[in-house]
């Protein structure tokens, strides 16, 4: 099932664009890679957690995985994880948010779905489930083997064009939209859907799409402004 999972009266007013995506939305609104005609991908889904606070407006929950995972390690990401038995993806994105971050997901409100993407990195079939932070809870690192940090970014910095450009691999033949936000480096998978979600929900500004960077120079460049200053990744209550 894709869509709203609630009437659009019970929609906080600066989502109701991106539940109304929701409708009409496929995959290839967020990317052009198409699932095998085998059905071996893992079903996961992510949360895409979005709460607002009276001094920074909408914002989202980000988190970083640790170094030592065996798959996407050291990358920043929605909260999210592989499927359990019999579990629908509303139910594994609640469980995984509160695994690695420590949500409550009493206070969180789902609000759409919306197709499953498939990652050819780990061959998961991922589908994004959307919803509101209507009670906030305090968020942290559960586990630090699993999640190294998480921070609640605002919107705003994330559609600021002096955080925003593009990232590219030598000899992979491809580019995608990349942030550089709070401490955080979101590219891949997490940065791709953050660009469509930042379109669709009406919040993009131009960006100079034409900066595009190696990703293993940038990322370089990243750790070592980290290195050099105070983690700004804490957790926000």
């Amino acid at each position: 099932m894709t869509g709203p999972l609630v009437p659009a009266g019970q929609v906080p007013e600066f989502l109701r664009p991106l539940v109304k995506a929701s409708e009409s939305a496929d995959s290839t609104v967020f990317t052009r890679v198409t699932a095998p005609p085998y059905d071996d991908a893992r079903r996961a889904s992510v949360l895409m957690l979005f709460g607002e606070t009276p001094e920074s407006g909408p914002d989202v929950l980000l988190l970083r995985r640790a170094d030592t995972l065996g798959s996407h390690a050291g990358q920043v990401a929605f909260p999210g994880g592989g499927a359990d038995d019999g579990e629908d993806p509303v139910a594994t994105a609640l469980r995984e948010a509160e695994e690695e971050t420590g949500v409550v997901p009493a206070g969180v409100s789902p609000l759409a779905v919306f197709p499953e993407l498939y990652v050819p990195v780990s061959r998961f079939a991922v589908t994004p489930v959307l919803a509101h932070w209507h009670r906030p809870s305090p968020v942290r690192p559960v586990d630090p083997a699993e999640t190294a940090a998480v921070a609640r970014v605002p919107v705003s910095e994330l559609v600021d064009p002096a955080n925003r450009f593009q990232v590219t691999k030598a000899g992979a033949g491809w580019r995608g939209p990349a942030f550089s936000v709070r401490g955080l480096f979101v590219w891949g998978f997490t940065g791709g859907l953050l660009s469509v979600l930042l379109e669709l929900g009406g919040w993009a500004t131009e960006w100079d799409r034409d900066d595009v960077r190696d990703l293993d120079v940038a990322l370089a460049e990243h750790e070592g402004r980290a290195a050099a200053r105070p983690d700004r990744t804490e957790e926000r209550r």
